[in-house]
Protein backbone atom coordinates (compact mmCIF):
# COMPACT_ATOMS: atom_id res chain seq x y z
CA UNK A 1 0.00 0.00 0.00
CA UNK A 2 0.82 3.49 -0.89
CA UNK A 3 0.86 6.40 1.64
CA UNK A 4 -1.78 7.81 0.62
CA UNK A 5 -4.11 4.77 1.45
CA UNK A 6 -2.37 4.48 5.07
CA UNK A 7 -3.06 8.38 5.37
CA UNK A 8 -6.71 7.66 3.97
CA UNK A 9 -7.03 4.41 6.90
CA UNK A 10 -5.46 6.43 9.65
CA UNK A 11 -7.74 8.87 9.00
CA UNK A 12 -11.19 6.53 8.52
CA UNK A 13 -9.48 5.44 11.89
CA UNK A 14 -9.30 8.36 13.75
CA UNK A 15 -13.24 9.08 12.62
CA UNK A 16 -14.22 5.50 14.32
CA UNK A 17 -12.89 5.99 17.84
CA UNK A 18 -13.96 9.82 18.02
CA UNK A 19 -17.33 8.83 16.98
CA UNK A 20 -16.91 5.76 19.68
CA UNK A 21 -16.07 8.05 22.16
CA UNK A 22 -18.60 10.37 21.61
CA UNK A 23 -21.68 7.58 21.99
CA UNK A 24 -19.59 6.51 25.08
CA UNK A 25 -19.24 9.98 26.69
CA UNK A 26 -23.06 10.81 26.26
CA UNK A 27 -23.91 7.09 27.61
CA UNK A 28 -22.10 7.66 30.77
CA UNK A 29 -23.92 11.27 30.81
CA UNK A 30 -26.88 9.58 30.72
CA UNK A 31 -26.71 7.36 33.22
CA UNK A 32 -25.33 10.32 35.20
CA UNK A 33 -28.19 12.33 34.87
CA UNK A 34 -30.62 9.48 35.71
CA UNK A 35 -29.06 9.13 38.25
CA UNK A 36 -29.41 12.94 39.48
CA UNK A 37 -32.56 13.01 38.55
CA UNK A 38 -33.74 10.45 41.09
CA UNK A 39 -31.62 11.66 43.61
CA UNK A 40 -33.54 14.77 43.63
CA UNK A 41 -36.28 12.79 44.03
CA UNK A 42 -37.26 14.62 40.27
CA UNK A 43 -39.22 12.21 37.72
CA UNK A 44 -37.05 10.73 34.78
CA UNK A 45 -39.57 10.32 32.17
CA UNK A 46 -40.44 6.91 30.88
CA UNK A 47 -38.38 3.97 31.76
CA UNK A 48 -38.38 2.88 28.32
CA UNK A 49 -36.30 5.91 27.14
CA UNK A 50 -33.58 5.00 28.99
CA UNK A 51 -33.52 1.37 29.04
CA UNK A 52 -33.78 1.40 24.92
CA UNK A 53 -31.45 3.80 24.61
CA UNK A 54 -28.55 1.90 26.86
CA UNK A 55 -29.85 -1.00 24.96
CA UNK A 56 -29.60 0.31 21.78
CA UNK A 57 -25.75 1.41 21.94
CA UNK A 58 -25.04 -1.98 24.11
CA UNK A 59 -26.85 -4.43 21.27
CA UNK A 60 -24.95 -5.36 18.17
CA UNK A 61 -27.94 -4.48 16.13
CA UNK A 62 -28.68 -1.89 14.52
CA UNK A 63 -31.42 0.28 12.25
CA UNK A 64 -28.80 2.02 10.32
CA UNK A 65 -25.67 -0.61 9.83
CA UNK A 66 -22.63 1.48 9.87
CA UNK A 67 -19.17 1.44 11.14
CA UNK A 68 -19.52 4.62 13.19
CA UNK A 69 -21.64 5.14 16.16
CA UNK A 70 -23.79 8.29 14.42
CA UNK A 71 -27.27 6.91 15.11
CA UNK A 72 -26.32 5.69 18.06
CA UNK A 73 -25.01 8.73 19.30
CA UNK A 74 -28.32 10.10 17.93
CA UNK A 75 -30.70 7.71 20.06
CA UNK A 76 -28.53 8.99 22.81
CA UNK A 77 -29.02 12.80 22.40
CA UNK A 78 -32.91 12.13 22.12
CA UNK A 79 -32.56 10.28 25.43
CA UNK A 80 -31.31 12.62 27.29
CA UNK A 81 -33.27 15.20 26.01
CA UNK A 82 -36.44 13.49 26.89
CA UNK A 83 -35.26 12.84 30.02
CA UNK A 84 -34.80 16.59 30.76
CA UNK A 85 -37.89 17.57 29.36
CA UNK A 86 -39.64 15.17 31.60
CA UNK A 87 -37.57 16.96 34.81
CA UNK A 88 -38.56 20.14 33.51
CA UNK A 89 -40.35 22.23 36.29
CA UNK A 90 -42.30 24.57 34.27
CA UNK A 91 -44.35 21.89 32.54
Amino acid sequence: MDTNTWILVLVVAAVLTVALGAAVVLLVRLVRTRRDLRRAGLPTGPRWVFWGAVAYVVLPTDLMPDPAYFDDIGVLLLALRSMRASSDPLR
